[in-house]
């Protein structure tokens, strides 16, 4: 027989139902209903904010897609873009993995056949703040952000979008992203406060049946060093620049250095504006974009790197798509978008963010070296027609873990074609992807799908 709830302990039953109320509450502010151009779809999306810094009024913005089958068992997969200062919306969402493209007029989306939300319910973050939607309500914040503020704040988001969304806490859990968005991975090793690493690696750890937590980063900025001498040789075994330039900038740069020498500078300068040409350096093999202001170039990233930015992909203008349809005030009302009044227009990446970033590590390997003691498995992937973060620069800095080889170097397999080459090491999984730029899930969607399925699925990528 049945007893009664007794006053007390129904209070307390109610009480502890209030942060689920909540929740529950905050994730129907945040579905989106449908998005203005929108294909019908089976599977559920929500997007909107969660601040991180209410004293400095930081708030970040999100987009999660839910998998198209079996979304309540599906692992989660946080995408980050790169930069520093691009929208994982622009990139990864529309261009990449997510299940939209959008149309060359930027008036409505169709459906990307090879979206990872088949395999995982995805959720992309513009970070840091002035990243897209994410905004601070202190100007300052926009000029004095670096690595170490930004992997805080992901963190700080991580944990009060799990708050919102508790389905996810004990789901398996991934990072994913490409590029600079690799640093992001400071959080886990980060010497000025044991809290955050220790709360990264709990955050981690709540992913039950995960025993060994996977990033993923795609042509990843790894190491100043390696990454410049590894680009360098790129453009020169590529063709892209003369012997005597090659020389040249081996003699000029000193790549050890956090600063760069002029006559380094000037060199470089003289390979890109006279010896490139105008090709797309995210992907040497496309089309470039000719449309009017396309042809600017921007240094970016470490203050001594040889990495520019172009527009990249098979359409190579396909970013504008993106700014023209998030500027639209029915789409920015149906993702719950700009509900502050951004003081500024929607962009791909933040000029801003790019010219002002204040700290950024020399090197990642320190990093990488302490996820994989850690336990978590690493996946590095190149497209091998990037030449801004290539397959050279990558293999380079792998050169230099020292990690035991498992199984040897193999060409892997996706539709009965060589999709590119692996090798798997103790605690990381090399792999490049054939014909890919940068972007290889744009470039290469198909193989980009099967190297994400066997990255799911712990397994090495096919051989046949």
């Amino acid at each position: 027989m049945g007893g009664r709830w007794s006053g007390p302990s129904l209070s307390l039953f109610l009480i502890s139902l209030l942060p689920l109320l909540a929740a529950a509450d905050q994730q129907a502010l945040d579905r989106i209903s449908a998005l203005p151009g929108q294909p019908r779809v089976a599977f559920g999306q929500f997007a909107g904010y969660v601040t991180v810094n209410p004293e400095r009024g930081r708030a970040l913005f999100y987009w999660l897609t839910e998998a198209v089958t079996d979304a309540a068992k599906k692992p989660l997969v946080l995408w980050l873009n790169g930069g520093p200062g691009c929208s994982s919306v622009a990139y990864g969402a529309s261009e990449e993995i997510g299940p939209f493209r959008i149309d060359r007029t930027g008036s409505s989306l169709y459906l990307n056949k090879f979206s990872w939300n088949r395999e995982a319910n995805l959720l992309f973050l513009e970070s840091p703040a002035g990243v897209g939607f994410s905004y601070a309500n202190v100007s300052s914040d926009l000029q004095s952000v670096g690595d170490e503020r930004t992997a805080q704040d992901a963190l700080a988001f991580l944990i009060r979008w799990m708050s919102r969304f508790p389905q996810y806490k004990h789901r398996e859990f991934y990072i994913s992203g490409e590029s600079y968005a690799g640093t992001a991975l400071r959080t886990a090793t980060s010497k000025k406060d044991r809290r955050i690493q220790q709360s990264f690696f709990q955050a981690f750890h709540q992913s039950q049946g995960n025993s060994s937590p996977v990033v993923q980063v795609g042509n990843a900025v790894t190491d100043n060093y390696y990454d410049s001498l590894g680009t360098v040789f790129y453009w020169w075994t590529h063709s892209m620049i003369s012997d005597s330039t090659y020389q040249s900038i081996l003699s000029s740069c000193d790549f050890r250095s956090p600063m760069s020498s002029r006559k380094c500078d000037h060199v470089v300068n003289y390979a890109v504006n006279h010896e490139f040409g105008h090709i797309d350096q995210y992907s040497i093999y496309t089309p470039s974009c000719t449309a009017p202001n396309a042809t600017d170039v921007q240094r970016l990233r470490f203050k001594n790197s040889l990495i520019h930015r172009r527009p990249a992909g098979y359409d190579p203008c396909v970013e504008k798509r993106a700014e023209k349809y998030y500027n639209r005030p029915d789409v920015q009302k149906a993702m719950h978008a700009n509900t502050s009044g951004i003081p500024y227009r929607w962009t791909a990446c933040s000029d801003i963010l790019i010219k002002t970033w204040a700290d950024a590590d020399i090197s990642m390997l320190p990093t990488y070296k302490e996820l994989i003691k850690a336990g978590l498995r690493v996946w590095m992937f190149s497209g091998d027609t990037d030449s801004v973060v290539p397959v050279t620069a990558t293999r380079f800095a792998i050169s230099h873990f020292g990690l035991k080889t498992k199984i040897p170097w193999y060409p892997w397999y996706s539709r009965r074609q060589v999709a590119g080459w692996t090798e798997v090491y103790e605690g990381m999984t090399f792999a490049s992807v054939r014909g890919a730029g940068h972007e290889v899930p744009l470039l290469q969607p198909s193989r980009a799908l099967q190297l994400f399925q066997s990255f799911l699925a712990g397994k090495p990528l096919p051989k046949s």
